[in-house]
């Protein structure tokens, strides 16, 4: 394939130019594509449509800068590449495309209602949600990806107060949201007219429900965002629907991609028998599946001046997208990074970002994801494939929407 030049002359491969594609992540070795850039020395560019791109990040020590820097490297314009070339409108309104120091005052209160002690209270309560999710796989086949993506709207959905009648249709407008090129998803329209649509969605049903809960305030999160100030005043009614979508959206995309990426590409070589004979290993497995599934592909930056990373310039407004998949499968920092090592230590992923934007989610995502394993293990042995998997068609989730399993009820010890 011929190349085209960067800003600064530098090559772009024909796997660079793959990033941005959708069907990539869906049917493509997108895992190579990130090994040859690895290996390079340099940056590569993407062009996207001839009057926009993006520098690809994809090791390591280069991610943990981006990630860490917020006054180089900008949030605001937005951080997700269908917004490449314009300014996102949530900027400096939904938590995660605005920078510090009013990223920090806007998360505070959500953070300091998701701490471990706060989540731990709420076991049980996961426990039941976990065990309802997975029961039908006792009884015959499961499409195990399909529970997967019901199960972070039905933990996030408690936290936030939503009714449980709402969690299917939540599900469906969340999935359009993160795969909007996915044809199951798609209006025929195109992605653009899906993603509008289900925004449009999500936002009048985000209204009612705060506009309810303001008239009854509880100890749920959108009560949370409703009554947290930042700058002196507390949040607008657009700023509070825009991060009630900005929470939900984070659990689905985070919680579901881990263990359908365990159940899709490990199912035969052993590793879930030796984890169900070694509990003790949970903790430990749950990081190492999110390192590798890497459920949330990558996020994007503008750089607020010219910098150099890896001995590429890096001009001033320039779009820089930090793949977190690559960066957790660098083998500067993990030895061995595409086994799966249930005992790994140290494991100091990104599947949760790192710096200022740290999901505020994660605690809250551990605990369902440990949960999770505990009962799927303990409760059932001899999976194996009741059918083809099927990828999510999206460059922004890495994870299945289809993956049919079966299973038998282990005998109790």
């Amino acid at each position: 394939m011929p190349s085209s030049d960067s800003p600064s002359g530098c090559p772009v491969s024909h796997g660079a130019a793959g990033l941005a594609d959708p069907v990539l992540f869906s049917t493509g070795d997108y895992r190579a594509v990130w090994a040859e850039l690895r290996g390079r020395d340099t940056l590569a560019w993407q062009d996207v449509d001839g009057r926009s791109g993006f520098w690809s990040v994809v090791r390591y020590h280069d991610a943990d800068r981006v990630l860490r820097d917020p006054d180089t490297f900008t949030s605001e314009r937005g951080t997700m590449l269908f917004t490449l070339g314009e300014q996102d409108p949530a900027g400096g309104r939904q938590i995660p495309v605005t920078d510090p120091p009013r990223h920090t005052a806007m998360r505070a209160r959500l953070q300091k209602a998701l701490t471990i002690k706060s989540v731990e209270r709420q076991t049980e309560l996961i426990r039941g949600l976990v065990r309802e999710v997975i029961a039908p796989l006792g009884a015959g086949e499961l499409d195990f990806a399909q529970a997967m993506l019901t199960l972070p709207v039905a933990v996030g959905g408690t936290a936030m107060g939503l009714p449980r009648a709402d969690w299917p249709r939540l599900v469906r407008l969340l999935n359009a949201s993160t795969a909007p090129d996915d044809p199951e998803y798609r209006d025929p329209d195109g992605p653009r007219a899906t993603l509008e649509a289900a925004h449009r969605e999500l936002f009048a049903y985000f209204q009612d429900i705060s506009y309810d809960r303001r008239r009854r305030p509880g100890d749920d999160l959108i009560s949370v965002l409703i009554t947290t100030e930042v700058d002196g005043r507390a949040m607008s009614a657009g700023e509070v629907l825009s991060n009630c979508y900005s929470v939900l959206l984070g659990a689905s995309v985070t919680t579901p991609h881990s263990p359908n990426y365990v159940l899709a590409e490990h199912l035969g070589d052993g590793l879930l028998d030796r984890w169900a004979a070694d509990p003790g290993a949970t903790a430990s497995g749950v990081e190492e599946a999110l390192r590798l599934a890497s459920p949330v592909s990558y996020f994007m930056r503008y750089a607020t001046r010219d910098v150099t990373i890896r001995d590429t310039p890096i001009r001033a407004g320039d779009a820089v997208v930090v793949w977190f998949g690559s960066a957790n499968r660098d083998a500067e920092v993990f030895p061995d990074p595409d086994r799966f090592l249930l005992h790994r230590k140290p494991n100091r992923h990104l599947a949760f970002g790192i710096g200022p934007h740290y999901c505020v989610g994660h605690t809250l995502a551990r605990v369902t994801l440990r949960l999770l394993f505990d009962e799927l293990l303990s409760g059932f042995t001899d999976f194996e494939p009741a059918g083809a998997p099927a990828r999510m068609h999206s460059n922004f989730i890495s994870g299945y929407k289809h993956l049919p399993i079966t299973a038998k009820p282990r005998a109790a010890a």
